[in-house]
């Protein structure tokens, strides 16, 4: 059980990190030069959102939080939307898929137990 622990907590690292960095590079080298609905504020509050909740998820499982649980749901929620308004928009494929498969790896960390290191 524990190596599965691990397994997800690595999964659910990398996700949160590869998300933080795809919706960041989007907005920035994607969003900003279309304008347009892609920098409507509701949608780029949105990608900065799953930016910010992704590196923080990131760094609290990386730190073995006590809260990593609770932020890992959160970070979920964030992602579905932010994965739906950029779907919505269109022509942000990399940026769709990284929320997904962080929203995913979260739900997996919020139903598990403690994470790694914590009592």
């Amino acid at each position: 059980m524990e190596n599965a622990k691990n397994t997800d907590l690595e999964a659910a690292i990398s996700a949160c990190s590869n998300c933080y960095q795809t919706c960041l590079r989007t907005a920035m080298n994607h969003c900003l030069p279309a304008g347009g609905r892609h920098v409507e504020t509701e949608h780029f509050r949105l990608m900065m959102n799953c930016v910010e909740i992704c590196k923080a998820t990131a760094n609290f499982h990386l730190s073995s939080s006590a809260f990593s649980k609770k932020l890992s749901a959160l970070c979920a929620e964030v992602c579905d939307a932010c994965a739906k308004s950029c779907e919505d928009i269109g022509g942000m494929n990399d940026c769709v898929s990284a929320c997904r498969e962080c929203a995913e790896c979260c739900r997996r960390m919020d139903v598990a137990t403690q994470p790694v290191g914590v009592p």
